[in-house]
């Protein structure tokens, strides 16, 4: 273990520091808008396919993960709020090895995440004006790189719109789903809650398939961390992290479950329109007229919102991977907005060059690079709930204030930390799982051992955002 004693934010001398640029409610919006994506108005229905009704005891079992993992990030990032988030922590309470290996990780997954949100965005807009997706797709792509070159504030004023804009189409889509389940819609085809218990019942594809739609919930809910790599860009981080954390629980209510409670109440499990968007579907269902064209406006919003967060968090990653000596040290330098633009370039080039792949290579290989991301997700809930059973000790030991307390410490950390390894062993078994599992621990095997090489190479110091401390 590692000395957790004097816990700064700078980091070492050759860094230029972050803006400070982002605002209260930017930050609250970030976080609601976070994990609100395409995978919740469209991506949903494969989850729905997978279990049927029974989806929504998946999608409670994920957000409760979700919930107990932030709650843990919650405590750390109070105590410390920093950049490399719970990469940072990792290199602290683990070793380097353990930071090094998710922080590359992690900026890999948001890497391909612009390319694949740039991909969704570009078909979009490009059907719309006649030309062909590839170049929408790197307009697009290049237009929010230029917006996060700017300024923070560009970023986070950007996400406050687009996140605005997610909120209200699903509370919306809610309220009007809540009165067509209870018959108060009257040009709705679709009402009351029969589709639950129909088609099969609840559980129409047995008990084992709500196991494999948990592992396609617990995906989609990746983004929900993003917070507390933002929050160390505002004037309060810890006040922000405290609001976004106490959040949590309500979007996680309201829009993954709430909404796949009226979807599987008005559509049937089954039902062959589910295919294109479990949102579409029961728009349609509802006979809300346009509902495809509505859909593509939304589905837009939030793919672009995620290509903007992506390319905000992933250049924030490997910025504090960076100030620790575990990237290239031009990858710290910012600007005189505080802006970190030689990793946001850095980020762009090989985001494009994956944008440019899925274009120009063979399709199997895109696939390929998109499966070695397949698990990354599960390895940072799991770093986080490791990282905090150790470092919560040092916290208290030191005399840290803990503003966030994970609950029923260390029992539910430890059983956390046995459910995702649980869930890991359940990708093993499950065949369209396997090659996702398999492609992310030949990538993260490569990482870590690299992480133990430059760990036992410099046996003697390494800096954690400005503070030495010694090696394991």
């Amino acid at each position: 273990m590692r000395s957790l004693n004097d816990m700064k934010t700078t980091p070492h001398s050759g860094a230029g520091q972050l803006g400070r640029g982002l605002k209260s409610r930017q930050v609250t919006m970030i976080s609601i808008g976070g994990v609100i994506g395409a995978g919740l108005f469209v991506g949903s229905s494969s989850a729905i396919a997978l279990a049927g009704p029974a989806v929504i005891i998946a999608y409670v079992a994920a957000a409760l993960i979700v919930v107990v993992v932030m709650q843990m990030l919650g405590e750390m990032a109070c105590a410390s709020p920093e950049t490399g988030s719970f990469s940072s922590y990792a290199d602290r309470a683990l070793g380097r090895w353990a930071g090094f290996s998710i922080g590359w990780l992690y900026w890999w997954f948001y890497v391909l995440v612009v390319s694949i949100e740039a991909i969704v965005a570009g078909n979009i807009l490009g059907s719309w004006l006649g030309v062909s997706g590839c170049v929408t797709a790197f307009g697009i792509t290049l237009a929010l790189i230029a917006a996060n070159c700017m300024s923070v504030n560009n970023f986070g004023e950007l996400e406050y719109i687009l996140s605005i804009i997610k909120v209200a189409s699903i509370v919306l889509f809610i309220f009007l789903g809540t009165l067509a389940i209870l018959g108060f819609l009257p040009f709705s085809s679709t009402h009351g809650w029969s589709n639950l218990m129909g088609n099969g019942g609840f559980f129409p594809k047995g008990y084992v398939a709500v196991v494999a739609a948990l592992l396609t919930a617990m995906f989609s809910f990746q983004g929900t961390e993003v917070v507390t790599i933002a929050a160390a860009e505002s004037a309060e981080p810890r006040r922000n992290i405290k609001k976004a954390i106490r959040a949590v629980i309500w979007r996680l209510a309201l829009f993954y479950i709430g909404s796949m409670f009226v979807v599987i109440c008005l559509v049937p499990w089954n039902a062959p329109g589910l295919s294109k968007g479990s949102y579409q579907a029961v728009l349609t269902a509802m006979n809300i007229p346009g509902a495809p064209q509505i859909m593509s406006v939304v589905v837009l919003v939030a793919v672009v919102s995620c290509l903007n967060s992506a390319i905000y968090t992933a250049s924030r990653m490997v910025y504090s991977l960076s100030t620790r000596g575990d990237a290239p040290a031009r990858l710290s330098k910012t600007s005189s907005q505080g802006v970190p633009r030689s990793a946001i370039y850095c980020t762009a080039i090989v985001a494009l060059a994956a944008l440019a792949a899925n274009y120009m290579l063979p399709k199997a290989l895109f696939e390929f690079l998109l499966a070695t991301s397949g698990a990354i997700a599960l390895l940072m809930y799991l770093v986080i709930a490791v990282t905090q059973l150790f470092m919560r000790r040092e916290l208290v030991a030191h005399g840290k204030p803990l503003e966030v307390k994970m609950w029923f410490f260390p029992y539910l950390t430890v059983l956390t930390i046995i459910f995702i390894l649980g869930v890991f062993l359940t990708m093993a078994v499950f065949p369209g799982f396997r090659g996702e599992l398999a492609s992310t621990a030949f990538l993260t095997a490569i990482l870590v051992v690299t992480g133990f090489y430059l760990q036992k190479r410099d046996k003697t110091s390494h800096v954690v955002n400005g503070e030495q401390v010694n090696a394991l």
